[in-house]
């Protein structure tokens, strides 16, 4: 029985600037199932990443391990340098497969449908960025964004290429970019800040159309971590995105911070993918 990886339609181009294609996998000459192949530019990477890997017909014969190979080997023709491959939380299969072809699990994502938020604790302020302090704020979030980016198993060129040229593209204008919120925590007194949180009102629309609020960093001063600062930020975060009229909020957290994924979880965010990676 010979199985094969054929293309389904022709590459076709990224928003990114990147490459995608769809293929077949097939057995003997008929599908058996399918998967998608990406390559996207990270500074002067190429990044890939292996979705809509589905098996319709005869699981348990390694036709996903088969699928899974193949793709890499076509990434790796078109230069990528590392693989990343999404797993919904529900498909147990799928990760013993990840696990099985030497991924290492990097990251969780999580998301939570938001109803009334808890008041703020007394003794707390929260008030706007001053845009003066943004850029200076910026660089010490995007150095510790990349010893995160280390210890998830990215290597240091690769974390670099991650987080490298200059302001993010969901905060173009700094503090004041449309769509964007920044917060810090003060004490009443105005002691602080005692940590910051950063929010993308409308990262994509969900399948029923309604919009999905992004936390793309929520930081505690090291001087004020362990008093429930961390949990004050993100009751902030889910004001801020109510009164935006918005009722999903997601977020990603790193797979070691297995103290920062407890507090998510207390908080009512449920594990939806888990991220997986290696180097190609």
């Amino acid at each position: 029985m010979t199985t094969t990886l054929r293309p389904e339609g022709p590459e076709t181009p990224t928003a990114a600037g990147g490459r995608t294609r769809r293929w077949l996998i097939l057995s003997n000459g008929r599908q058996v199932g399918a998967l998608r192949t990406t390559a996207e530019p990270q500074a002067d990477q190429l990044w890939g990443e292996i979705s809509e890997l589905e098996i319709t017909e005869g699981r348990g014969r390694g036709r996903g391990t088969f699928g899974g190979l193949a793709a890499e080997e076509v990434l790796r023709s078109w230069g990528c340098v590392r693989v990343d491959v999404g797993v919904p939380e529900r498909a147990g299969t799928a990760r013993g497969l990840a696990v099985a072809l030497g991924y290492t699990e990097r990251a969780l994502l999580m998301s939570k449908r938001l109803a009334a938020v808890a008041d703020l604790p007394a003794g707390v302020s929260v008030r706007p960025f001053d845009p003066a302090d943004f850029d200076g704020w910026l660089a010490r979030s995007t150095e510790g964004y990349h010893r995160s980016l280390v210890e998830s198993g990215l290597t240091e060129e690769q974390a670099r290429a991650r987080t490298g040229g200059g302001r993010p593209v969901s905060a173009p204008q700094g503090a004041e970019t449309p769509g964007v919120v920044l917060r810090r925590l003060y004490g009443a007194d105005g002691e602080g800040p005692y940590g910051s949180i950063w929010v993308q009102l409308r990262l994509y629309d969900l399948p029923d159309g309604e919009p999905l609020a992004w936390v793309c960093g929520v930081e505690v001063s090291p001087a004020h971590r362990g008093r429930g600062h961390g949990r004050t930020l993100m009751l902030v975060a889910e004001r801020e995105c109510l009164a935006a009229g918005v009722r999903n909020l997601g977020l990603n957290v790193f797979a070691r911070n297995e103290v920062a994924a407890r507090l998510y979880a207390s908080l009512g965010y449920e594990v939806t993918e888990r991220r997986y990676g290696k180097p190609l």
